[in-house]
This record gives structure tokens, C-alpha cells and sequence, in this order.
């Protein structure tokens, strides 16, 4: 699933995007140049790798650097904190557009899932993805700035649905029989924005009985971005997927804009809005 060969690519240019949000001392804007995508990389192969136990392959231990092929056509959201020197990345969210996938023939998604239900999706879609917080910064208002950021992406590409992979630590499934239960019987996607895992992937969700499930404590560990789907909304696919190489359990999620919640999006409508 993970690929670190990046063909050749043309370069897409700057992003179209918004101004840098600013909160405090931290701020959210798109990656603009080639030093951004490297520091990018460079936080996510930290976190990825040193801090949550991926197994790199010789190009990546060497560059250490969290890249693929996906990287070249996709925008990258990046949260700054000013105070630090050259101001530093501790936050990251990759952002690709059905038009930048068409470019590659598919979504990063497609190699985990069938995502056929999606593609009759009449709307805009934008596939979420590579997300990782600095430890030192996994406080409500990074993550508060990452969704504001995505708002306004949103907004900027009138963006219909969003999607993409979500990551449970570890692999072991008997330890993640709650989560995954929990996920599947209480915010499953309907059939016609259901993603479901390749038959060759597929682990089913069903764990446990709906009885068995210690819905608090679920809720209590579900990791943030996963939290943060759900609070907008948001569905789960069907059938969860192993990602030996990066030592988690994958699961679909698929969020519809018109379903978000007001916290963000209109508070973003807002700003946005020309006076006069």
C-alpha cells in the first residue's frame, strides 16, 4: 500500500489555496515550495517511522523521508508554530482532488478498498490522508486548526464528500475487537457512499457482539482524527485492512459536507464572505 518509488511528475505549480489561518502562534496554510514538502516528509517519517514503529524500506531509512508517488500531485496542509526557529511543522494533512487522482489513474485509497460506490458520487471528492501531529502539539487546538484548514479547502474547491484512510494502531485485532465493532454498528456509510476492502484485504469489523462493547472506553481511545471524522459526521466503510509495513489497522472513512457539522464550515462561510 505504501509506495516510496515517486515517478516522474510534472510539477503542478502553487496551490491554489487561502491565506495562512493564524491562532496564537500557530498558524495552518498550504505547502508552497519544495522546502515545505520536505519538512512535510520529514515530520511524517518521524512519526510514522521512529515514533510509531513502520518498517522502512532502504530508499526511505535512507532519505528519511515519508514520500510517494502520491505526493507530487496532491496539496499538503501544514500547521506552523512561529515561535520555533524557521517556524516548524508539527502538523500535517494530505489533501488530493479527484482531478489530481485522475492524473495517477486512481485514489491512494483504491490499493486498500473499492471505491466504486464513490466514484458514482455525482459531487466533488477529495480523498484525506497521510495525517500526523508532532507529540509535543496533540492538544484540541492543533487539531481545531487542521479542520479549519480543511474547511477552508473546502470551501475554496466547493468540495461535496471526503474520504479516505484512518489508521488504528497496531495490528492486533482481539486488542482492536471494540474499536472496530464499535465503528462498524454505530456509523457504517450508507450503500451508496460505502467504501468496502478488497476481497484480499478484507478483515471483518464484527469482533464482537453489540453487546460486549464498552462503548465508553471505545470513545475514551478511538484515536483524535478518527474522533474528529465521527464529530463531523462522518461514516465508516466496510472491512477493515492490515497495513503490516506501518504497523496499523485501516479503516475507511467518507464524509459528507452538506452532513458537517456548523463549528467549522460556516464559521469559515463567514469569513469568506465578500463585504458589500
Amino acid at each position: 500500500m505504501h509506495e516510496v518509488a515517486a515517478p516522474v511528475i510534472e510539477p503542478v505549480g502553487a496551490p491554489v489555496g487561502f491565506e495562512e489561518l493564524r491562532s496564537g502562534n500557530l498558524g495552518v496554510r498550504l505547502a508552497q515550495s519544495a522546502a515545505d514538502i520536505d519538512a512535510v516528509q520529514t515530520l511524517r517519517y518521524r512519526i510514522f517511522y521512529n515514533e510509531m514503529g513502520a518498517t522502512p524500506d532502504q530508499t526511505t531509512l535512507k532519505s528519511g523521508r515519508d514520500s510517494d508517488r502520491f505526493d507530487a500531485i496532491a496539496d499538503h496542509l501544514m500547521v506552523i508554530d512561529h515561535d520555533l526557529p524557521a517556524g516548524g511543522v508539527v502538523g500535517t494533512y494530505r489533501l488530493i482532488r479527484q482531478e489530481a487522482a485522475a492524473r495517477l489513474g486512481q485514489f491512494y485509497s483504491a490499493d486498500e478498498y473499492d471505491l466504486s460506490a464513490l466514484e458514482r458520487f455525482a459531487g466533488r471528492k477529495l480523498e484525506l490522508g497521510r495525517s500526523c501531529v508532532d507529540a509535543a502539539y496533540r492538544s484540541r487546538a492543533v487539531m481545531q486548526l487542521l479542520w479549519r484548514g480543511i474547511a477552508a479547502y473546502v470551501f475554496q474547491h466547493q468540495i461535496d464528500l471526503m474520504f479516505g484512510c484512518a489508521s488504528l494502531p497496531g495490528t492486533d485485532l482481539d486488542a482492536l475487537a471494540g474499536d472496530l465493532t464499535y465503528l462498524y454498528e454505530n456509523h457504517l456509510a450508507p450503500p451508496d457512499i460505502r467504501p468496502r476492502a478488497l476481497p484480499a484485504r478484507y478483515v471483518d469489523m464484527r469482533r464482537l457482539g453489540k453487546d460486549a462493547i464498552n462503548t465508553k472506553r471505545v470513545l475514551g481511545e478511538l484515536p483524535p482524527l478518527i474522533k474528529g471524522y465521527l464529530r463531523l459526521g462522518g461514516f465508516v466503510g466496510d472491512g477493515a485492512v492490515i497495513d503490516a509495513q506501518f504497523n496499523t489497522t485501516d479503516i475507511a472513512v467518507v464524509v459528507q459536507t452538506d452532513l458537517v457539522t456548523e463549528k467549522y464550515y460556516k464559521h469559515y462561510e463567514r469569513q469568506a464572505r465578500p463585504e458589500g
